[in-house]
């Protein structure tokens, strides 16, 4: 555990507890360093003197505040702190309040009290009173130069203190397009409601924050790994260029989702006669009798010929065709062919007539 950042007590009423305050978060964050990337050097900051331009070490910088212009008051530590020792000095206790009337978006940063010299038993006392009533403390605090409205809650055997943000430090919701619960366009249907509802069940379980953690950090930390193994430290990934994507409908088939969230198929769209469906089991082809002759029983759909067999088909019509053309035309050839003789006898036997005639 780090060294207390504030020392002091909590004060309700003529009781004073010593305590002593903890961060009770600490940033597991990736820590990143600022390269130049033309080198991969490292960028460092300097605290330097804007009226001489030198640098200047963190034992030689005092805070000040602008009264004007230019010009500064001076304030150290022991200033602060005299501007009103108890309010920075002591967690003052203002009312006690359900937890659920305070929203979670007032809540802000986590601290932990742990108790000062000879403050065991008082501390103990308030931490059974927040437990036996469900209350939380409102208080307020000074930590570093702010004054904070926190919140002391029990949690555990641990009095934490979080602090809260003001009223006026909370955004307004008006600028934002929530939908009434009233609105046609966010009207939900008790069948939408009841599989949502199966769907938190089916999802819920006891609180075990051991079993979470960041992953991305993790997915990260790998691929770190990945590239000093293959030499490539000073690669730089630059961004694949984006896929279109197709448009997305404003329509959105909340059934599905949460059909498929269960882990059921969609329900395929039903027909007209959705009533003649047979039961879960059961065959969906209805039972034909020997002597079952009646005529309101549709006729079985001719079943399609494959690809391969269309196609032996086309060929066995166009040979047939082929043949029969050429049939065709070898007969009427034979019947030109025997026109043609019949004509040529007469002219035959007119011919002898002729030269007897001429002699």
């Amino acid at each position: 555990m780090a060294r207390s950042m504030w020392k002091g007590a909590i004060s309700f009423g003529l009781v004073h507890i010593p305590v002593e305050m903890y961060p009770a978060a600490s940033d597991q964050g990736l820590d990143l360093t600022m390269l130049d990337r033309r080198d991969f050097a490292p960028i460092g900051f300097k605290r330097y003197n804007k009226a001489t331009g030198k640098e200047v070490s963190w034992d030689d910088i005092v805070k000040g505040y602008e009264y004007r212009d230019g010009e500064y008051v001076v304030l150290t530590d022991e200033d602060l702190r005299r501007a009103n020792p108890e309010a920075t000095q002591t967690i003052d206790i203002i009312a006690f309040v359900n937890a659920e009337q305070v929203p979670l978006v007032y809540y802000e940063q986590p601290y932990y009290l742990a108790p000062g010299k000879g403050g065991d038993k008082v501390y103990a006392l308030l931490r059974e009173t927040l437990r036996e009533v469900g209350k939380i403390g409102i208080a307020n605090v000074v930590i570093r130069v702010k004054q904070h409205l926190a919140a002391l809650v029990c949690v555990g055997d641990t009095i934490v203190l979080n602090t809260l943000r003001y009223p006026d430090e909370i955004r307004p919701v008006d600028e934002l397009k929530i939908p009434a619960a009233d609105s046609k366009a966010a009207q939900v249907t008790d069948k939408e409601l009841q599989m949502a509802k199966a769907l938190v069940e089916g999802m819920s379980e006891k609180w075990k924050p051991e079993q979470y953690h960041d992953t991305y950090r993790e997915d990260v930390l790998a691929l770190i790994k990945k590239k000093v193994a293959a030499n490539q430290t000073k690669t730089l990934t630059e961004p694949e260029p984006e896929e279109e994507k197709p448009a997305k409908t404003n329509v959105i088939d909340l059934v599905s989702l949460l059909q498929a969230s269960l882990g059921k198929k969609p329900a395929a769209k039903a027909d007209a006669d959705d009533d003649d469906e047979p039961p879960p089991g059961a065959s969906k082809k209805p039972a034909r009798h020997a002597d079952d002759d009646s005529d309101d029983t549709p006729p079985p759909r001719a079943r399609k010929a494959p690809a391969h067999a269309a196609t032996h088909a086309s060929a066995k019509r166009t040979t047939a065709a082929k043949s029969t053309s050429a049939k065709t035309a070898t007969k009427t050839a034979a019947k030109r062919a025997t026109a043609t003789k019949a004509a040529a006898k007469p002219a035959a036997k007119a011919a002898p007539a002729r030269r007897r005639k001429a002699a």
